[in-house]
């Protein structure tokens, strides 16, 4: 299989032409990021970030046309948060009123078991995300806000929310349930629900239509590493396995979580350190994973560090690809044959030493990267040698462009797995 050119792919988007663009919004507790999409051609047309919200100083960068602007200024909440946004359009460019904004999007991060796809925003989807509070306490609320704010403030045209955990509720029952007693589980909504759904579904599709094959025809193993990483098995465009679970927090070594541990160390820590529940979740979300063992989460500053002879940070490193391999070999195992691994996001996408050391010695299995292949930078490309079974991919992200894309389908009420089918 090789890359089919850009020029040669059939765009199944093109009768978006018709909607003009999408606006993308990402509520964070307390940072707003924005970015107006082109459905179509799938460029930004502009983007944008609010930062320390609530803090007696905030940022706001704005890019549009290739310039960058960046105040600081005092941003009490979200909904001023969303007024600079807005008004950075007016001022700077380009105008949302000439923009033909279509629909507004909301990355939502949990959706629970309720919802398998995107969804149009009235007062009671609004009700209903809010009940899924408990289940991600940390995102949830922020996101809430982000959409009431903006239906507010843009009134005029429909909202969409996307769920982070959608593409996941396609996961098998053996997949998703955990070995808990049944009715606890059931009353308190325990389950394994996945995260990056959104990147993950994305990525699948873009690898078949780069390859210019059917999604429903390839398995593919998408590894999704920025500071937050999963990974997930994905047989025919439906996925069978993904690392995280009923929280984020699961699977994966990430730049400040663990990843999988023993629950029997949260025990023992309350037992014999005295922690509590906040400070254990403090414990493992903010102070493990590359960070708790190295003390650096930027995978540059690892790599020198690294360099320099810190044995804690090749320590960090091993365990972080010792984690990774595993999951690789039991999807490998789930999915019986693996036509293309898929690394994606910050990391996946920039660190030549991660990949390499991910599919090292896995020759016997198909798996291997090409030096000069993996070594090259930007795009979508292949970085296994031509004799590897099993295809090693680049693949970028491109979140907002797949909630832009959902967005128009779900106002158009398509169905969402035109999404799957292409990236």
């Amino acid at each position: 299989m090789s890359i089919v050119p850009e020029a040669e792919r059939p765009n199944p988007y093109s009768a978006y032409g018709a909607h003009g663009s999408v606006l993308v919004l990402n509520s964070g507790s307390s940072s707003l990021k924005y970015q107006l999409v082109n459905p179509v051609g799938g460029e930004a047309i502009a983007a944008g970030t609010v930062e320390r919200i609530g803090e007696p100083s905030g940022i706001v960068t704005h890019t549009f046309a290739g310039n960058r602007t960046r105040r600081e200024l005092e941003v009490p909440d979200h909904g001023e948060a969303l007024r600079l946004a807005l008004g950075m359009f007016d001022e700077i460019g380009p105008r949302l009123a000439d923009a033909g904004i279509y629909a507004v999007g909301h990355r939502v991060v949990h959706g629970g078991a309720e919802f398998s796809g995107p969804v149009v925003v009235d007062d009671a989807i609004i009700d209903r995300i809010e009940a899924l509070v408990p289940l991600a306490p940390l995102h949830n609320p922020a996101n809430v806000q982000g959409i009431r704010v903006a239906r507010e403030l843009l009134g005029d045209v429909p909202h969409v929310a996307v769920f982070d955990t959608a593409f996941f509720q396609g996961l098998p029952p053996a997949a998703y349930t955990y070995a808990i007693d049944r009715e606890v589980a059931t009353e308190h909504g325990v389950r394994r629900y996945g995260f990056h759904g959104t990147s993950h579904q994305y990525v699948a599709g873009k690898v078949a239509r780069v390859l210019g094959r059917r999604v429903q025809d390839l398995n593919t193993i998408v590894l999704h590493l920025g500071n937050g990483a999963s990974a997930s098995a994905v047989r025919g465009g439906v996925p069978v396995d993904t690392s995280m679970g009923l929280t984020p927090l699961e699977g994966l070594v990430m730049g400040t979580r663990s990843g999988d541990v023993d629950p029997g160390v949260l025990f023992h820590l309350a037992r014999n350190a005295g922690l509590g529940v906040d400070e254990l979740d403090t414990l493992l979300n903010k102070r493990s994973g590359v960070l708790g063992l190295s003390g650096v989460n930027d995978f540059r500053e690892l790599r020198s560090l690294i360099d320099a002879g810190d044995e804690d940070a090749q320590l960090a490193f091993d365990v972080y690809i010792h984690r990774l391999r595993k999951y690789v070999g039991a999807y490998a195992a789930l999915l019986g044959r693996v036509d293309v691994i898929a690394f994606t996001a910050g990391v996946g996408e920039n660190d030549v030493d991660v990949r390499a050391a991910v599919c090292a010695d896995l020759e016997g299995l198909g798996i291997a990267v090409d030096p000069e292949r993996n070594a090259q930078r930007g795009g979508e490309r292949i970085v296994s040698p031509d004799w590897a079974q099993t295809l090693v991919m680049v693949i970028p992200t491109m979140e907002e462009l797949a909630i832009a894309r959902q967005c128009v389908e779900a106002v158009d009420h398509l169905e969402p797995p035109r999404a799957v089918t292409a990236g």
